[in-house]
């Protein structure tokens, strides 16, 4: 009998960890504004099994919660891709890119030196 109840908590004990799969991945992103961040995040979280997704303008991190039984950050990095959106080892397609509003054409160092004059003039506004 006391053979019967250990492997039985064993068993319930193996469940209870085998259904947490939840992994967390950071990746870097490039983008350039608030629209790019919309666009980054919904593309990860339109991924069966992402569950949370939050993109960095400033640092272009994106940090991710994912289920690991029904996706993994490959897949994830694909959708990203897909959006226009650049990663650290992969650039987008040049159709995936063209497809992203005009202002947030980050590969631009005219569109990217725009940016930065507005994110400047905001920072002078505030003070």
């Amino acid at each position: 009998m006391k053979k019967l109840i250990i492997i039985t908590l064993l068993l319930i004990g193996t469940t209870t960890f085998a259904q947490n799969k939840n992994a967390k991945a950071t990746m870097e992103v490039d983008g350039i504004c608030g629209m790019c961040k919309a666009r980054i995040e919904k593309a990860c979280l339109n991924t069966k099994g992402v569950k949370f997704a939050t993109w960095s303008i400033e640092t272009h991190e994106l940090k991710l919660i994912y289920d690991e039984r029904k996706t993994d950050v490959k897949t994830i990095e694909k959708q990203v891709l897909a959006a226009g959106h650049d990663v650290a080892e992969v650039k987008a397609t040049d159709e995936a890119y063209a497809q992203v509003h005009a202002c947030c054409k980050y590969r631009d160092e005219g569109v990217k030196e725009e940016h930065e004059h507005e994110h400047k003039e905001g920072e002078e506004h505030q003070h």
